[in-house]
């Protein structure tokens, strides 16, 4: 997106957008309506790259939590086994089990 001149002389605001996978120049306008438009098109993108850093960081933030629950489901786990190990059980083909005393 840009301004540019013609041949006609004067300044022309134009926008580039995607047709049939080439890249076209479509004339927006010139003078204080190009401007305005101009204008209006960098608030819009300023916005769109506001948002796209706010998702950044709150997809960096979720990521960082996930990386602490699953800190957490490690120690959990620990303390589960050393519980279940206390308790008198064992673990026997993948399931924990009480000991059997003898009489």
């Amino acid at each position: 997106m840009g301004w540019e001149t013609r041949d006609r002389g004067g300044w022309y605001y134009t926008r580039s957008k995607w047709v049939n996978g080439c890249v076209a120049r479509e004339y927006v306008g010139a003078g204080a309506l190009g401007k305005v438009i101009a204008l209006d098109d960098e608030l819009k993108r300023r916005q769109k790259e506001e948002e796209a850093a706010r998702w950044r960081e709150a997809r960096e933030r979720l990521e960082q939590s996930a990386g602490f629950q699953r800190e957490l489901e490690g120690v959990g786990e620990i303390l589960v086994r050393a519980e279940l190990l206390v308790s008198g059980c064992h673990k026997r083909r993948g399931e924990w089990r009480r000991l059997r005393e003898s009489a």
